[in-house]
């Protein structure tokens, strides 16, 4: 269910502690989130590209994911233009045009790539499992954590769960269609499936609970801080900051 495609590598970015990784890829969404100067969005955008480079990512996969983003953009500017209160900027038939919305728009765009892109680059090149022990490391809260690493080990579960029902269906003869029965049915593989879950994760915290489960991760992996994490954090973390004196001082 969870593909992780770009998790395994040799580029610099695969080798860098997955400690950078978090820190670098969390300050850089925060910034672009906050920017709104196109020159600054734009430097960011092209700094994301020049890093997907670096992480030699498949090309054709990185595409895809841009695309489903642009794809929800794509109806922004269908409807943000038009309904956003403003400057009329052009007209197509009865509807006017707002300059702001547009503004607003290719904003939306710049930044929205970039911090797919950033994020692709910089936590889908570990492991989930990786990516909950680093943030363990750092110190994050430990809701968070467990949060992330329970629902990456169990959802592959409630797939195998969710398999299951569907198999037993087809076996009665169920053929999925446009009609009630189907709707109805659909409903009650949903249904059955989160009355699964819940008694699956009483049992599960019942099992945690016996091993002296206390509501704490221990993290076993061994993560070596280098020279060269050191140096490839540090500029990141330079550069980005230069974005945020130019968004905000310049």
């Amino acid at each position: 269910m969870i593909a992780e495609t770009f998790a395994f590598g040799e580029s610099p970015v695969h080798r860098l502690d997955p400690r950078v990784r978090v820190i670098v890829g969390t300050l850089f969404a925060v910034v672009a989130a906050l920017a709104d100067r196109f020159d600054v969005l734009g430097a960011a955008l092209g700094l994301a590209a020049l890093m997907t480079l670096a992480a030699r990512l498949q090309p054709l996969a990185v595409l895809k994911r841009l695309a489903l983003v642009n794809g929800l953009v794509l109806f922004l500017w269908v409807v943000l233009p038009f309904t956003y209160n403003g400057t009329p900027w052009f007209h197509l038939g009865p509807l006017a045009a707002a300059k702001e919305g547009v503004r607003l728009c290719a904003i939306i765009t710049l930044k929205s790539n970039a911090i797919v892109l950033w994020s692709i680059v910089f936590f889908s090149t570990m492991p989930v499992a990786t990516l909950g022990h680093a943030m363990n490391r750092l110190k994050m809260p430990v809701k968070l954590t467990a949060l992330l690493l329970l629902t990456y080990r169990y959802i592959f579960v409630l797939e195998a769960e969710l398999n299951q029902l569907v198999r037993a269906a087809r076996i009665r003869s169920f053929s999925p269609g446009t009609n009630l029965h189907t709707y109805r049915t659909y409903a009650y593989l949903v249904g059955m499936l989160m009355v699964r879950a819940a008694e699956r994760g009483e049992r599960v915290h019942q099992a945690m609970v016996c091993r002296g489960f206390s509501g704490k991760f221990y993290c076993l992996d061994e993560m070596e801080f280098t020279f060269r994490d050191a140096a490839w954090g540090g500029f990141l973390v330079l550069v980005i900051f230069f974005l945020a004196i130019w968004q905000w001082t310049l």
